[in-house]
């Protein structure tokens, strides 16, 4: 949550969507990085969790919490800022989607999409968004990457190549050792599986063995990133 919380703009209103113990916007507001913010939630439950450490932390002035589905309870033009952290991917796109007017009307999205990140990238950009920052953490074990999102303005976005949209084009540039860390896995996934193939026959299995084979290409490209 502390890299999530990093990339919101100071002196941002906030509304953190499915804000579960309310952490998020706790800490900015303690840290003086954002005057106020919304907590939202779909659940009546963490809801009230959130409530408990707005009220125990003396921040019940600053931060209001509202039962929600998604950003269904947010006017428009009411946050500057809005984070959907710790969803699949396409839960986070259904979010954006149904809340597309308040979405337009913030002056950015910080987003944690946990799962389908190839294609959660496509949408973004293939919807006037454009994504001017990324990071890439590791934690317990698991590879969680976010990126910051604004609105595209002037001429269409720049196409990113499949391979940068697997594993983000911005990541890459940086040569992220996080990024680094979790491409050396996937190929050895990767290679496990086609050693796994190896023995198998049918049509299914070749196929499968071409998709595994494309895929670790992708890894090696983006690692030769790292060589130079």
């Amino acid at each position: 949550m502390k890299a999530v919380a990093s990339m919101v703009t100071a002196g941002y209103t906030l509304c953190d969507v499915g804000t579960d113990h309310g952490y998020v916007p706790i800490a900015l507001v303690q840290g003086n990085i954002i005057p106020k913010a919304i907590a939202v939630d779909i659940n009546k439950g963490p809801l009230e969790r959130a409530n408990e450490h707005i009220r125990a932390n003396g921040l019940t002035e600053q931060i209001t919490t509202r039962l929600s589905n998604g950003l269904e309870a947010i006017h428009d033009g009411e946050v500057d800022s809005i984070v959907i952290a710790g969803m699949g991917g396409e839960l986070v796109i259904h979010i954006l989607t149904a809340g597309e007017t308040v979405c337009r009307s913030a002056k950015e999205l910080i987003l944690q999409p946990q799962s389908d990140i190839p294609h959660f990238r496509r949408f973004v950009m293939q919807n006037g968004y454009q994504i001017i920052q990324e990071e890439m953490i590791l934690e317990d074990g698991k590879f969680y990457p976010i990126m910051k999102v604004v609105q595209h303005e002037g001429e269409q976005p720049a196409v990113w190549s499949r391979e940068e949209e697997m594993f983000g084009r911005l990541l890459l540039e940086r040569k992220h050792p996080v990024l680094k860390l979790y491409l050396e896995r996937e190929l050895r996934i990767r290679s496990e599986i086609s050693a796994q193939l190896e023995s198998a026959s049918g049509d299914a299995a070749m196929k499968r063995r071409m998709e595994v084979e494309e895929e670790k290409q992708l890894i090696l490209t983006a690692l030769k990133r790292y060589e130079s």
